[in-house]
């Protein structure tokens, strides 16, 4: 039985995760849990689940939840990123899903890495903001790091047994958000509402404004880099609107071998946790004849900038991608707040990448300073108005 921690326990990843486990109970067990502000949902969680412990973004929530639990036996209760540190480093956990939204999840995950844990890796922003340390940490212990993004799920499946040598290129596909064949006129007046309508997937609002805007193509990019050690200029992303074919791995001899699945998240998040099990999953079934077709095309950067500015980051290397990266969370809360149109959200990442100097990684506290630098430039440039 594999015991876990769960970084973002009432997200959509920690959700479908605790799916899995409740579909099979003789795999699992859960340890220990780590959550933002939905105290509710928690509280369900943990009356189905009965971890150890359990974390929350702070200490006035952590309290609320005390008071939210029935009598009787309740696990530890802890806040803040220390908390969220001692849920992935809990001594009974064998794996950990990170799976918290933004660079919030990297130092918890470094931690469980340290920690000697192996690591289901849902948090894209940990790999983009501080990838040669994750990664470098990760050889030094000796910890295995399985992605769970759908779509390097896909190139890890594909590569199993392939020499590096042996890869051309990767081809990470995009669904092409809701907005794919709107006039770009019309992209001035979306709302967040109509942002968060994604047609294939249900995801949490964050990773969905990302997909409408591409940056989640940007960032994934990003991350194969870091994590399959693939050139950048190696790495192809293609619109492919139906979500069936996950990602591709083309080999020098000119075959490319594709994972295919329904999009349904449950799919590389058991395949991570059991791995190098597979699990069976109910209503998993892939039926070709009701697919019908298999689309693709070429996205237009004019379109969605966003990915050129995940290429350009990529391109600069260092602590760029982090200043991307912590740019895009402060746009994506200011657009669903309603302080910034959906074409501002590439302008201040563009600005304020423009105004870093990047330089090369070498620690985690180099790597939060300018996290914190880039996310206070980019509200400045929020604050101030006159984005479009």
């Amino acid at each position: 039985m594999r015991r876990l921690a769960i970084l973002g326990s009432t997200g959509s990843i920690g959700r479908n995760a605790l799916a899995v486990v409740a579909e099979h109970p003789q795999e699992f067990a859960i340890v220990s849990l780590a959550a933002g502000r939905n105290l509710e949902v928690l509280a369900k969680q943990v009356e189905k689940f009965r971890p150890l412990l359990v974390s929350v973004r702070d200490e006035e929530l952590a309290a609320r939840f005390k008071e939210m639990l029935p009598s009787g036996p309740k696990p530890e209760i802890l806040a803040g990123p220390a908390g969220a540190v001692a849920v992935a480093t809990h001594p009974e956990v064998d794996m950990v899903l990170s799976a918290m939204v933004g660079a919030v999840g990297l130092e918890p995950t470094l931690a469980a890495i340290e920690a000697h844990k192996a690591v289901a890796l849902a948090n894209k922003e940990t790999l983009v903001a501080a990838g040669p340390l994750v990664m470098a940490a990760a050889a030094s212990h000796g910890v295995p790091l399985i992605p769970v993004d759908s779509e390097h799920s896909a190139i890890f499946q594909a590569a199993q047994g392939q020499q590096r040598e042996g890869i051309r290129r990767l081809w990470l596909t995009a669904s092409g958000g809701p907005f794919r064949t709107w006039p770009l006129a019309r992209l001035a007046q979306v709302t967040p509402a109509q942002a968060l309508k994604h047609p294939t997937w249900n995801m949490g609002a964050k990773i969905t404004i990302d997909s409408a805007t591409m940056m989640n193509k940007a960032l994934e990019v990003i991350e194969a880099h870091v994590l399959f050690g693939v050139p950048v200029a190696q790495i192809e992303v293609y619109i492919h609107p139906q979500s069936i074919i996950h990602s591709l791995v083309e080999f020098v001899d000119g075959s490319v071998l594709a994972q295919l699945g329904v999009p349904d998240m449950r799919l590389p998040i058991a395949y991570a946790l059991a791995y190098p099990r597979r699990l069976p999953l109910k209503g998993a079934a892939l039926d070709l004849g009701e697919v019908a077709q298999l689309t693709f095309e070429r996205p237009d950067l004019e379109r969605f900038p966003c990915l050129r500015l995940g290429y350009e980051a990529a391109a600069g290397g260092g602590t760029l991608p982090a200043v991307l990266n912590a740019a895009n969370e402060v746009v994506v809360a200011a657009f669903l707040n309603g302080q910034l149109s959906f074409l501002g959200i590439p302008q201040v990442v563009e600005k304020t990448m423009t105004a870093h100097q990047a330089e090369p990684v070498t620690n985690l506290e180099q790597i939060l300073a300018v996290n914190a630098w880039a996310r206070a430039y980019a509200q400045e440039l929020v604050n101030g108005g006159q984005l479009s």
